[in-house]
């Protein structure tokens, strides 16, 4: 089993329009839909759909909608209840696939509330395989609170303990990688979020250029963490481990959303991981999972039955992080 968690959901609205977004003009939509969203909630949702044991932990109250979206989608969760509503983010949709978001902030959580987040944890983590922390923080939120979830969570269970995997940004990927003691098995970054990790490098080279990327990436391995899966847009994903690196890339898709794309990749990876894929065949099924999302509407995630793997090429990259 894979335990998510997102300790900022959200209710996730797209409009699809058939034309570009005029800003200030009025436009009809094509389609609109809504969906049980944020990062760990959405590799729940794509891990479900491919028939992968999940569980997503998460903040919300009984009755609230997007625990409907969750009940009614078959994914199954355990949620702390915080008195308020959970947040609701607009996704815009143009032909071409760009996408427009905007974000509402959420309801903060209280130090109590967390702590009932990673009771949960320790309580289930036993039976899992990895715990995925993924999204932004609540408002309030130290910025190193999922460090401190790695922390207490391995304190509790010792050799029990599952792997961990980070999918964050800003602050809160600063924060989760801080601690030598609390760091992670796995990040996965994208190409801005990992040269802000590291601060010595423009974000845009780094999406231009896998082996500059890898190099980069080595320097995390290095200090301990586990694996690192940067995603570089149209421009693939690199993988980087103790072992080596590999860039791979998907024939062009139809792009029609890039939203949850990324997260449809961390779950590709984790599922290629679990059933004991070797590093380049991991990093093959991430983008191939990643590349099937971004061609699908709003926030749909893809089954493993709708991804390509075959229409990937993977590449072994000079960097190593076990050097230096």
């Amino acid at each position: 089993m894979i335990l998510t968690v997102t300790l900022n959901p959200s209710l996730d609205r797209t409009v699809e329009l058939p034309a570009p977004l005029r800003r200030g003009a009025v436009q009809r939509a094509e389609a609109a839909h809504q969906d049980a969203g944020g990062k760990g909630v959405n590799i729940s949702r794509a891990l479900r759909v491919s028939g992968i044991p999940a569980l997503a932990v998460l903040p919300g109250d009984p009755g609230d909608p997007l625990l409907a979206e969750l009940a009614a989608a078959g994914v199954p969760y355990e949620a702390v209840p915080v008195g308020a509503a959970i947040r609701s983010n607009i996704a815009i949709t143009e032909p071409d696939g760009t996408t427009t978001k905007i974000n509402a902030p959420g309801a903060p959580l209280a130090p109590e509330q967390l702590d009932a987040v990673v009771d949960l944890l320790v309580e289930r983590g036993a039976e899992a395989s990895w715990i995925v922390l993924a999204g932004s923080l609540p408002p309030g939120a130290p910025v190193d609170v999922y460090a401190r979830i790695v922390r207490r969570v391995r304190s509790a269970l010792g050799e029990q303990a599952p792997r961990f995997a980070v999918d964050t940004s800003g602050p809160a990927l600063l924060g989760a990688t801080s601690g030598d003691d609390a760091l992670p098995d796995l990040v996965k970054p994208n190409g801005e979020e990992l040269a802000e990790l590291v601060g010595t490098v423009d974000g845009d080279r780094l999406e231009a250029d896998p082996d500059l990327a890898a190099e980069t990436a080595a320097a995390l391995v290095r200090r301990g963490v586990g694996a690192v899966l940067t995603t570089l847009g149209a421009g693939g994903a690199v993988l980087t481990v103790p072992e080596g690196s590999w860039h791979a890339i998907h024939e062009p898709v139809a792009v029609r959303s890039t939203v949850g794309a990324g997260d449809s990749s961390l779950s590709g990876y984790l599922i290629a991981q679990d059933r004991g894929d070797g590093p380049p065949d991991c990093l093959r099924q991430a983008v191939a999972s990643g590349s099937a999302a971004a061609a699908l509407p709003g926030t749909r995630v893809p089954a493993l039955s709708e991804t390509t793997p075959e229409a990937v090429t993977v590449r072994e990259l000079t960097a190593r992080a076990v050097s230096g």
